[in-house]
């Protein structure tokens, strides 16, 4: 059955009250919101906050408002999930971070509303997450400063697609829903980013070997 027709099907379930329903559309899709919460999440807060509890907040806050997603779908089923978990995540930043949010530089306006964007340090340290052979701090902390220099002279929505097809995994479609963009002008940013990063990932033999070229 195709995933799309499923979660809509569960989404009508879920807003008239069958909570298996909700429980069954929320197990189908925890995984991705999770990266996304661990991507997006401001690392002055890693050390205080755990992923789990945001994800419970915003599962309560689906319930919620599932009756008002039902009435009025604007978007994919899990694309509206993924605005719930980011503005519950938005939320705890404000909560913890105050006027201090406002200094980060980090929020883009998406799906006409405020989420936390992925900063270049976080897509610096997921891109050498995937290394194995750079174990030497001194080496490490190097290419993550490289790597966050590359990012940050790129445009913001170019870091942001790579945030959201290399590893919140979203299919071209959903890129480009979450950036306004049609589908072949999301495609076309999508490879220009990641060509900007191939000059810096070809002086890394540890890229080569992972598959990240």
């Amino acid at each position: 059955m195709d995933q799309h027709l499923d979660d809509s099907g569960l989404i009508f379930r879920a807003a008239v009250g069958d909570n298996e329903a909700l429980s069954e559309l929320w197990q189908r899709h925890h995984a991705r919101l999770r990266r996304m919460i661990q991507l997006r999440l401001d690392r002055r807060l890693q050390s205080r906050v755990d992923p789990s509890d945001i994800l419970q907040e915003a599962y309560l806050d689906l319930s919620d408002r599932l009756s008002e997603y039902e009435r009025d779908r604007r978007m994919p089923v899990f694309l509206w999930m993924r605005l719930v978990a980011g503005q519950r995540l938005m939320q705890v930043h404000r909560r913890h971070l105050g006027t201090a949010l406002r200094d980060a530089g980090r929020e883009i306006s998406l799906h006409h509303g405020e989420l936390p964007q992925a900063s270049s340090a976080a897509l610096a340290a997921q891109l050498l997450g995937r290394i194995t052979a750079a174990s030497q701090a001194a080496i490490r902390a190097e290419r993550q400063l490289l790597l966050q220099q590359t990012l940050n002279r790129m445009d913001p929505n170019d870091r942001e697609i790579i945030a959201l097809r290399h590893f919140e995994e979203l299919s071209n479609g959903e890129a480009a829903h979450v950036l306004g963009l049609s589908k072949a002008a999301a495609s076309k940013r999508y490879v220009r980013a990641m060509m900007r990063l191939q000059t810096v990932l070809e002086g890394m033999s540890e890229f080569r070997a992972s598959g990240l070229e």
